[in-house]
């Protein structure tokens, strides 16, 4: 797998992870954390837990497989990205207009709310 690729993945589980960690087991999690977070390599997370690197690629998999499936129901992700987007584009517009600054600072405040 090619770096960008795997940056990309990357990316995307840790987007994952931070919509849907509450949903999974306190094992999944932690693997997940050292694993896409602290970049631990497996033998890494293997030697933390004393078990085998072939054990923690298979939580890991199992981890990832098991987010795809909660967000291909719920859409949080997608939904996020999506809203984010029109918030920036409706964001420019008003700033290409030099419209009122209080239609920025709504912006801002929906902006904001999905960062708490």
């Amino acid at each position: 797998m090619s770096a960008d690729k795997m940056l990309e993945k990357t990316n995307r589980i840790n987007l994952l992870f931070d919509f849907y960690q509450n949903l999974l087991t306190e094992k999944q999690q932690t693997y997940l954390k050292f694993y896409f977070q602290d970049d631990y390599s497996l033998g890494e997370i293997a030697e933390q837990f004393q078990i085998s690197r072939q054990a923690i690629y298979e939580h890991i998999k199992r981890a990832e497989h098991v987010l795809e499936q909660y967000e291909n129901k719920l859409h949080l992700v997608a939904n996020f990205i999506d809203r984010n987007e029109l918030l920036n584009q409706l964001n420019d517009h008003i700033m290409d207009l030099k419209e009122n600054k209080q239609m920025t600072n709504i912006i801002n405040k929906i902006k904001s709310i999905d960062e708490i």
